[in-house]
């Protein structure tokens, strides 16, 4: 911990962000997070309670620093009591204020739970996208639901949770001719697209390099159709954005691959089965829940936050020749 109670690493970089993994199931089996036979899942009994979840959120605001908490999963939609989740969250008050309160989703849904989960507290969402033609949908996230997707993302837009942030992963030979196409789909919704480098997290780990697309290759795509200048002042997003002809629409690029931004991240990440993460691509966690279930006091929980961050490495590593994937795939880590 900092001097200011803050939760800083060994380079100096403060965490003020936790994002927690509700379920790891999800309704989609994309091929860039598992196959299409999907996962194991974690067994109902080593999943936090919602009042064990509660509590760990509550030590890392009140105690900790935390000021932002994103839900995901799996997909956080999922399980039966998240909108009495995002309520306690939104409750929570700290040193600096309320936590804002975010969830990232499939939007397959959201036409029911939109407005209960703003009027809950939730500030906002990111939905993934896949490919907007139909008869390509299937060859990503494997189901046949691009209308309940964009009925979703509607329905999140006509329950005020904005900015409406839509994701998708570039993948080669899949949706890599549409990066256009969607941000023409964002911007004319009053959507902020966004593009993700596929990463070496999927569940057979089949990923390789060649088919990512990269950061540098979207722009390249973009370029002849929209002017592009770049928004300043980034911080700590993982995002680095870009105004679609001057403005006010955005579009952003996480580059997480070709151009790492290890050095500004600001983010922790709790499991589903309460193990905390000081990375996406840790090859370490710290027990959470058997503290919880131990009966360990607040102390203890926010010690063991501090002994997580002081761990974390400078970066994820991807491109060093001695990276190893983490064990886990992204649907159990949460993203």
């Amino acid at each position: 911990m900092g001097q200011d109670g803050r939760l800083t690493d060994t380079f100096g970089r403060v965490h003020r962000a936790l994002r927690i993994s509700l379920p790891d199931r999800c309704s989609l089996r994309c091929t860039y997070c598992m196959p299409a036979e999907g996962v194991p899942w974690i067994a109902g009994s080593d999943l936090l309670s919602t009042a064990e979840l509660v509590r760990v959120a509550t030590v890392a605001v009140e105690q900790a620093g935390i000021e932002e908490l994103r839900l995901t999963g799996g997909e956080p939609l999922l399980r039966p009591d998240v909108v009495d989740v995002v309520a306690a969250l939104a409750a929570l008050r700290g040193p600096h204020g309320a936590p804002e309160v975010s969830l990232t989703t499939n939007g397959l849904r959201l036409p029911k739970l939109a407005g209960p989960l703003a009027a809950a507290g939730l500030a906002r969402v990111n939905i993934s996208i896949a490919p907007l033609r139909p008869d390509r949908f299937l060859a990503l996230p494997r189901r046949d639901r691009l209308a309940d997707t964009l009925a979703g993302i509607a329905a999140a837009d006509a329950a005020g949770l904005r900015p409406v942030k839509l994701n998708a992963v570039a993948m080669r030979g899949v949706n890599d001719d549409e990066l256009v196409d969607l941000v023409r789909f964002a911007t004319e919704g009053g959507y902020e697209m966004r593009f993700i480098e596929q990463m070496p997290l999927d569940a057979g780990h089949t990923w390789e390099r060649s088919s990512m697309v990269t950061g540098p290759e979207t722009l390249a795509r973009l370029a002849p159709a929209f002017p592009l200048p770049p928004v300043p002042g980034r911080g700590a997003a993982p995002a680095e954005r870009w105004l679609v002809d001057g403005g006010p629409a955005t579009v952003g690029v996480i580059a997480s691959v070709s151009a790492p931004f290890c050095g500004a991240c600001d983010r922790l990440r709790l499991t589903a089965d309460g193990q905390l993460r000081s990375c996406l691509f840790a090859r370490t966690e710290t027990d959470l829940r058997a503290l919880l279930r131990g009966d360990a006091d607040d102390a203890a929980l926010v010690s063991a936050f501090a002994g997580c961050v002081a761990g974390k490495l400078p970066g994820h590593g991807i491109n060093d020749p001695s990276f190893l994937q983490p064990d886990r795939p992204m649907s159990a880590i949460g993203g």
